[in-house]
């Protein structure tokens, strides 16, 4: 496909301003020559028909959830109800403006002070924040709880954030960002927290321990209670990375597992899409003894019954984002729990559940399942029957492109050699998970019989197999400068 400079026409554009009245400016008398261009500033010149057929034709080639199946195992790219988009853009939500006083946007308030409520009795919390912008700021406003926490209990000394080696990137990044150092604690032969390793990297300088539940291997973490016994008996508070809540929320609750701090991806377990960057939300919700610690201000309910912001708050960690938070996507998530209800809610888990032991049971006979057991919304795969035919997760994962897939997460957890990790979501119908698991077989038949096809995919897209290392490293980001030559 060509981009729109190669599409260029000179004099296809015959724009002209309408005729007016206003008086004519000598630009040269205006600007000085130094703010003069040299060069032609090279847009392309397309009529309006063939620019919106560009963009169209660029739109075929986008995949999203809307058209197709997007297993990215711990990412939840769970469908988002249309619905959800209504609500976002009515105008009394989509028009207003932050700095607008508090008495003109009553509904705003009313909103974001009910799903915090929502979210606090998903998750077994007393309070909550919508403030930070994203599941990684979530946890930096998580982990600065924990900081200021410690703080005001004159126990500076701790300095340590305990991290699973099965976890997210994301949490030793966003510790190291708050100032804490990093233990790893191992996982045991069946892909959980080894408790053993846990006991002997406890002490007095341990501030917490951040833990995914289920963890990224999609397994539930059996010892939860006693892990919690533990980090609490050694002073130190307990953190759940929400973003696998889909796989628990309306059965299990975070609060009475013992967690003490908790966020949550609206844009995945709550039906927003996310992707590119975002927009997200990462809210944080505490127990009743960090609640003075929760991001400045607080939503409250005033004892006339209005709405407003509380800054006086003088344990508070603080604003971790200028305004609060990404208002459309609490709006979306605020939608999707109204819609389903509590009842709802567990039944788009249990579904979850149910659809990834569906695909785990059929993969297994083609592909190795290193934790192959009863898994909550995701489960890992490995190529390892393939590799005595040279293949790699990458080369099953860009070939199930050409099935009209998006591929799953692959390389991760890191504990995993060749994983593929998947998550089919709870709105994945029978027919379509079984379709999917045809093309899973198909493409490990291929492996045996025809290893090169498997090598060389994807054929199907525009662009095929590409050198990633060096599209991350060299990125090109721009159109040649001779652009504007080019016809």
């Amino acid at each position: 496909m060509k981009l729109l400079f190669e599409k260029n026409v000179k004099g296809s554009n015959n724009f002209r301003f309408p005729i007016h009245d206003l008086p004519e400016i000598d630009l040269q008398e205006t600007l000085p020559e130094t703010h003069w261009r040299e060069t032609s500033l090279g847009i392309p010149e397309l009529s309006e028909v063939e620019a919106v057929r560009h963009f169209t034709e660029l739109s075929h080639y986008a995949f999203g959830v809307d058209d197709g199946m997007y297993p990215l195992g711990s990412c939840t790219m769970k469908y988002n109800p249309k619905i959800n988009e209504w609500a976002a853009i009515q105008p009394g939500f989509a028009n207003i403006h932050p700095y607008q006083p508090p008495e003109t946007v009553q509904g705003a308030l009313e909103l974001m002070y009910e799903l915090q409520l929502m979210l606090a009795n998903i998750g077994g919390m007393t309070r909550f924040s919508l403030q930070p912008a994203a599941g990684a700021q979530g946890e930096m406003a998580g982990l600065m709880i924990i900081r200021a926490f410690h703080k005001y209990n004159n126990d500076e000394k701790r300095n340590i954030i305990l991290i699973p080696d099965s976890a997210h990137g994301t949490n030793p990044a966003s510790a190291s960002v708050v100032g804490f150092k990093v233990r790893e604690i191992r996982s045991n032969e069946k892909g959980r927290v080894d408790l053993e390793d846990l006991k002997s990297k406890l002490g007095n300088d341990v501030a917490g321990l951040m833990l995914t539940n289920p963890n990224t291997l999609g397994l539930f973490e059996t010892d939860i209670l006693e892990i919690s016994e533990l980090v609490h008996k050694s002073g130190g508070l307990l953190y759940y990375d929400g973003a696998n809540l889909n796989a628990i929320m309306g059965i299990a609750r975070p609060g009475d597992m013992g967690f003490d701090i908790v966020h949550y991806n609206l844009h995945k377990t709550f039906a927003t899409p996310h992707g590119g960057g975002g927009p997200g939300a990462g809210t944080v919700g505490v127990k009743e003894f960090l609640e003075p610690f929760l991001p400045n201000p607080t939503i409250e309910k005033m004892a006339d019954g209005t709405y407003g912001f509380n800054n006086n708050r003088p344990l508070s960690i603080g604003k971790v984002k200028t305004f609060y938070g990404n208002f459309g996507v609490c709006v979306k998530a605020y939608t999707y729990i109204k819609s389903l209800g509590m009842q709802g809610i567990r039944q788009a888990c249990e579904q979850a559940v149910l659809n990834a032991n569906y695909l785990r049971h059929h993969l297994a006979e083609d592909y190795d399942i290193p934790y192959n057991e009863l898994c909550k919304h995701e489960f890992v795969a490995t190529s390892k029957k393939q590799e005595q035919f040279g293949i790699r997760a990458l080369d099953i994962a860009k070939r199930l492109i050409d099935f009209g897939y998006h591929p799953p997460t692959i390389y991760f957890p890191l504990i995993v050699h060749e994983a593929m990790m998947f998550e089919p979501t709870e709105t994945e119908s029978k027919e379509r998970l079984d379709d999917f698991i045809a093309a899973m077989k198909q493409i490990a038949k291929e492996c045996r019989e025809n290893p090169e096809l498997v090598k060389t995919a994807p054929h199907s897209t525009i662009i095929k197999r590409v050198d990633e290392t060096r599209a991350a490293r060299t990125p090109i980001l721009k159109f040649p400068n001779n652009c504007s030559d080019r016809n």
